[in-house]
């Protein structure tokens, strides 16, 4: 005989427990399933973790470049792996045991109820590259296991995910080749933003091979041989290691969503509408697993969605929100909004500032001058379109454009405020106030 709930939530990523517990708070009777750890892929093998070695790696690299500062440090820089993994496991266990606290144990059990929330995440595509299935290769998950040094890492990919790990690696001490199909990193950005990462990445020694058309792999040994193909340079590259790091698909391919009638899309995506509801009444899927979003703030806000059209009698849809995210290479890069080569496929009259990192004094100060901030303004309301800033602290300065964006204020309402000296954000009214016509 079947348990009978009011609420079942499968899945315990950023939606998922929140949402739990805000039912679970109205007298609901609810039960949360998760199939392996909880918190998701943010708390596993994604934000948390990797930002933690993010920072391991940039104080192994600052401490390279300590006599840039006065700073004299006489014994050469070394990176313990071993401790540095140490200290992420134990970031990742605050905030893992935190979420078990709430924990339900749901064993071979029958359950029922009236209303589903999914919010079972993704996990890394294994595309079917040549020879992939011959060569031991490295994701983002396994990634977090990693307690040794690469002699050389071959990433496979040149988006958000492989150059957090190229970098990484770089300053943890590796030889770092990362590969991209396309004719550019991060293709989704504009071509400058593009252009500069990539130069500031090689400057830091990592090799990148764009236009690889036609990725193999191949053992050599101990090593790995992985064919590139490219336009110029040498057809193949040889390895101690990969990752692969080429995009992520739903894990909705064992739910049984087909006895449940539930559309998914030829992606494995589960459709929903603007909030968030599936085509079967009482069933919503959330974060990763819906199309919607693929970021920790997006599934969170997800949950923000559902819970305000349930119970607040707040008719808030997943089309309100404005894209907003940062890659955290070092310097990061911060986005609102549209990208420069969306308001010019928009067609409509725009106006374009653009700031070289060079001319920002709290960068000079830092010596990180790395970078660029670019803003766009609809030339007739004055609002802003969007931003992309690519420089050091532009994964907080992004937030004074995104809130005013929010806000639906035009860009005059940054001119008006009085920010603190020395920052970066200070620069923005600056920047606003040198706005050219885009042509």
């Amino acid at each position: 005989m079947a348990t009978k709930y009011d609420v079942i939530v499968i899945g315990t990523g950023q939606a998922g427990p929140s949402l739990a517990v805000r039912l679970a708070g109205t007298g609901m009777k609810v039960a949360i399933i998760e199939r392996k750890r909880f918190g998701g892929t943010c708390v596993n093998n994604g934000c948390i973790p990797t930002k933690t070695l993010v920072a391991s790696a940039r104080t192994a690299h600052v401490a390279r470049r300590a006599g840039d500062y006065g700073v004299t440090i006489r014994s050469p820089i070394a990176v313990d792996m071993k401790k540095v993994k140490m200290r992420k496991d134990a970031v990742v266990r605050q905030s893992s045991e935190g979420l078990e606290k709430w924990r339900v144990r749901v064993d071979d059990e029958l359950l029922e109820a009236d209303k589903f929330f999914i919010n079972v995440g993704g996990r890394a595509s294994v595309p079917p590259l040549r020879g992939i299935d011959e060569v031991s290769y490295l994701n983002n998950s396994t990634m977090m296991d990693v307690d040794f040094l690469p002699q050389h890492l071959i990433v496979i990919g040149g988006s958000y995910v492989g150059l957090e790990f190229a970098q990484m690696y770089r300053r943890f001490g590796s030889e770092v080749t990362v590969v991209e199909r396309g004719p550019r990193l991060i293709h989704r950005e504009d071509e400058d933003i593009s252009e500069a990462i990539k130069t500031i990445l090689e400057g830091e020694g990592i090799k990148i091979r764009l236009g690889a058309e036609c990725i193999a792999f191949e053992k050599r040994g101990d090593k790995l041989a992985v064919q590139v193909d490219c336009s110029s340079g040498d057809k193949t590259v040889i390895g101690s290691h990969t990752l692969l790091a080429v995009g992520r698909v739903p894990n909705t391919n064992d739910l049984g969503l087909e006895q449940a009638g539930i559309e998914v899309d030829k992606r494995g995506y589960i459709q929903v509408d603007d909030q968030l509801r599936t085509n079967v009444p009482g069933i919503y899927a959330l974060g990763d697993c819906n199309g919607r979003g693929a970021f920790t703030h997006t599934a969170y806000n997800d949950y923000e969605i559902v819970a305000a059209n349930l119970l607040d009698g707040d008719e808030r849809r997943v089309s309100d929100r404005i894209t907003a995210y940062a890659l955290y290479i070092d310097p990061p890069l911060g986005r609102a909004g549209m990208t420069e080569a969306e308001v010019r496929k928009s067609g409509r009259k725009a106006l374009i500032g653009k700031r070289s990192m060079t001319q920002v004094g709290r960068a000079r100060e830092k010596g990180e001058t790395d970078g660029f901030m670019k803003v766009l303004v609809d030339a007739e309301t004055k609002k802003i379109l969007g931003a992309s800033l690519l420089g050091i602290e532009c994964d907080e300065v992004i937030h004074s454009i995104l809130d005013v964006m929010y806000a639906n204020a035009p860009y005059t309402v940054i001119q008006r405020a009085m920010h603190i000296h020395p920052t970066v954000t200070e620069l923005i009214p600056t920047m606003l106030g040198e706005l050219k016509p885009l042509e």
